[in-house]
Formats: structure tokens, C-alpha cells, sequence
């Protein structure tokens, strides 16, 4: 077992789950008084998931 590796997995499913939920509530974001775009969440939401995926079918081996 990888203790480790099932965290990181976990940790990239909920930045994608977030990800995803605000991209579609369309919620605001604010860095440093600047706003980060909408797409930049669906680009951020589709990576981690790939991550989250390649982690755990590297985890089945």
C-alpha cells in the first residue's frame, strides 16, 4: 500500500471536483485584486483530474 499515493490522489480529485463546481457557479476569484478567467478553472479542473487518474491506475500495478 502507498500512503502517499492515495493522498495525492485524493488531494487531485477535490481540486478537480472545485475546480469543476466553479466553473460551472461561475464563482469569483480575486488574486491580489485581479480576477482569474473562468476557463482558467476548466483548464485547471481537466489536468488535475488527468493527474488524479494516471496516479491511480499507476497505483493498481
Amino acid at each position: 500500500m502507498k500512503p502517499f499515493t492515495i493522498i495525492a490522489i485524493v488531494v487531485f480529485a477535490c481540486v478537480t471536483v472545485l475546480q469543476f463546481i466553479r466553473f460551472v457557479l461561475g464563482w469569483p476569484i480575486l488574486i491580489n485584486g485581479v480576477a482569474v478567467p473562468l476557463w482558467a478553472s476548466a483548464i485547471v479542473s481537466v489536468f488535475s483530474a488527468l493527474l488524479a487518474v494516471m496516479l491511480w491506475r499507476e497505483n493498481r500495478r
